[in-house]
């Protein structure tokens, strides 16, 4: 049981990760927006379609998620086949069955929980861990939303975990399953192996032209040139458009004075306190610290560290850091903000109880002129009015290309784009292209090899490849697949054959050994075993999981038993078991909590899955597989 947990541990984190990530991981904070506008859906949940628009950016956020888990080496390919894009549109109507049940549910969002989840934010906190507000409102700002609008959907995509995460938590192993899955982990195995090495044959190995010939007409896919192109392609960008936009100083001047409280910086101030919490005797004891502090001012410090109620400043002599007048409650704030530098001021009642304050620093506020901000406005105002001019543009983009479907010229000339070229392009994303650049794009890519592009030579449709970026392409040269000839390709033909016919070789041998051992023959003498060493499935000693598969399968009622595992053309593995080896009741009992974990773990992905198939099976589901990544039919 466990060996197939292992092996699939993976695969259920990626279905896990896909189902109950937050919304905007998948559409963006603003996809809501378009997630139910009238676009052609590629299926619909309930009724509700699901948009080609909204698939893309899931795909994208796919590839992205597993780049920050694994590096830039994934091969974005495994995403563009038709069971990958299958997966990902089963995600999203995954997050729509949950939606339509955490509504159904009335589930609801605390104001404290979201009010966490932001402060969680990374980029959110000043280095002395206060709360930037400054940052999160240039955050509101990129993502073009009020604070209401973006704790609204914040708490939707809360919401939307809710479910799962519940499931999740309350998932439960059963004694017996835990304990007989830890004995099967722990249960070692003695084994000795003898490794038949292919190379070791290849001297017998001597193909005959005729052989050379058959498997070179057996396999012509292995001696082919690959097909390419010669294309050209266009590409509309928000950055194409943003350097097209004309600004005027008093368009600045405009935008300046209607954000001047973003380019003002509000005074600051810092201060020490010491907290007495509300009770019977909270007042007499802070008129008390109060009192002696007027005496000795000196002693705050040590006064704090000893005798404040608040831990996450006591530590620091009551520091609070700087702050500004927002970030703390009004009688607190009310009383910093009228101290002078120096001065000590208290009791000072709040929610949290009562305040001694002592005034440490002033950091005086002030406004950037418009000379300072100029650059960072130009970029800001480009920027906004480029995204507009993005979404007027994409569809004019999308059906210029379309309707004079025999050249790019017209859509070039009218979004004033460059028509670039590039030769030896085949079905292969390139791997030395940047990630925004067309020949990195598998859509687009598989559009240029397309049928309709090759045979017609007419454009491809306008492709999504990256982010607020439209490309399309058409073929100026095609080159088919062609298979060079055996004369070019002699001796790489025979060197595939003679390492075809040495493992072959070597895995005869392995086998005729077996049966020779099994049949009594003695283990040792010339090509004798290697010296034993203790596996188990959770210790492998460095044995591949087909080799561990194939030890733990042999009987263990009549020692020695032998089993050999095929390398390929790395030769062939005999292997000897010679000792079954059953885990101490002391070492079961040390891993037993780790193996709760991990069994924990699957188990409650595993029912999160099931859960949330339930969810589907309930809901109308409608699926257009078809249209996943195809050609609009209004073509």
């Amino acid at each position: 049981m466990f060996d197939s947990i292992r092996k699939h541990q993976r695969l259920l984190q990626l279905i896990l990760l896909l189902l109950i990530l937050p919304a905007f991981a998948f559409f963006g904070i603003s996809g809501y927006d378009r997630m139910f506008s009238g676009e052609r859906g590629i299926a619909s949940v309930g009724g509700t379609p699901i948009t080609q628009q909204e698939f893309d950016q899931a795909q994208r956020q796919q590839v992205e998620n597993l780049r920050q888990m694994l590096g830039d080496g994934v091969d974005t390919r495994m995403f563009d086949t038709p069971e990958a894009r299958g997966q990902i549109l089963e995600g999203l109507i995954a997050q729509r069955a949950i939606a339509a049940e955490a509504a159904r549910l009335k589930v609801a969002v605390t104001d404290e929980k979201v009010r966490e989840t932001i402060l969680s934010i990374p980029g959110l906190r000043k280095d002395d861990g206060s709360f930037d507000d400054a940052r999160y409102k240039a955050l509101l700002s990129s993502q073009n939303l009020s604070a209401a609008g973006f704790e609204a959907r914040l708490r939707s995509d809360l919401a939307l975990q809710a479910l799962p995460e519940a499931v999740q938590f309350s998932a439960m192993v059963p004694g017996t399953v835990r304990d007989r899955v830890v004995a099967l982990q722990e249960e070692g195995r003695e084994v000795r192996e003898l490794r038949l090495a292919a190379a070791d044959f290849a001297p017998k190995v001597n193909p005959t032209p005729e052989q050379i010939r058959r498997y070179y007409d057996d396999n012509p896919q292995a001696f082919e040139t690959p097909e390419s192109a010669k294309i050209e392609y266009v590409v509309l960008s928000r950055d194409a458009l943003a350097s097209q936009v004309a600004l005027g100083p008093e368009d600045l001047k405009t935008y300046y004075e209607q954000n001047q409280a973003r380019y003002t910086t509000p005074q600051e101030r810092r201060a020490s306190h010491i907290l007495v919490k509300a009770g019977p005797e909270a007042k007499a004891k802070a008129e008390q610290i109060l009192a002696r502090l007027k005496a000795n001012p000196a002693e705050f410090e040590a006064i704090a560290k000893a005798q404040s109620d608040d831990p996450g400043s006591a530590a620091q002599g009551g520091d609070l850091g700087y702050f500004s007048r927002s970030a703390m409650v009004k009688p607190f704030a009310d009383a910093a903000f009228e101290m002078s530098e120096g001065a000590i001021q208290g009791p000072v009642q709040s929610e949290f109880g009562l305040h001694i304050i002592k005034l440490t620093g002033v950091r005086a506020g002030g406004q950037k002129r418009f000379e300072e901000v100029r650059a960072e406005l130009e970029a800001e105002v480009r920027a906004q009015q480029a995204a507009q001019r993005f979404a007027e543009a994409a569809e004019q983009f999308t059906n210029t290309v379309y309707e004079q479907s025999d050249s790019l010229k017209p859509v070039a000339d009218k979004f004033k784009l460059e028509i670039r070229t590039a030769d030896a392009v085949t079905r292969l994303p390139d791997p030395g292209a940047p990630r925004n650049s067309p020949l990195a794009s598998p859509r687009l890519l598989s559009a240029v090899f397309s049928d309709d592009v090759l045979k017609n030579r007419r454009n491809t449709e306008a492709v999504e490849i990256a982010p607020s970026t439209l490309a399309a392409a058409r073929v100026l040269e095609y080159r088919a697949p062609q298979r060079r000839p055996l004369e070019q390709v002699e001796s790489e033909v025979r060197a595939r054959v003679i390492a075809q016919e040495s493992a072959r070789l070597a895995r005869e041998a392995g086998e005729a050994r077996i049966a020779a051992l099994r049949q009594g023959a003695k283990a040792d003498g010339p090509g004798a075993f290697g010296a034993p060493r203790l596996v188990s499935r959770a210790a492998p000693a460095g044995l591949s999981q087909t080799a561990l598969d194939a030890i733990f399968r042999m009987p263990t009622d009549k020692l020695p038993a032998y089993a050999g595992v095929d390398l390929g053309e790395q030769g062939f593995a005999v292997f000897e078991l010679t000792r079954r080896i059953e885990p101490s009741p002391e070492a079961l009992a040390q891993r037993r909590a780790t193996y709760d974990q991990q069994i924990g773990r699957v188990v409650a992905q595993q029912d999160v899955v099931d859960y949330v198939e339930a969810l589907k099976s309930r809901t109308k589901v409608v699926r257009h597989p078809e249209r996943l990544g195809a050609r609009s039919e209004s073509r």
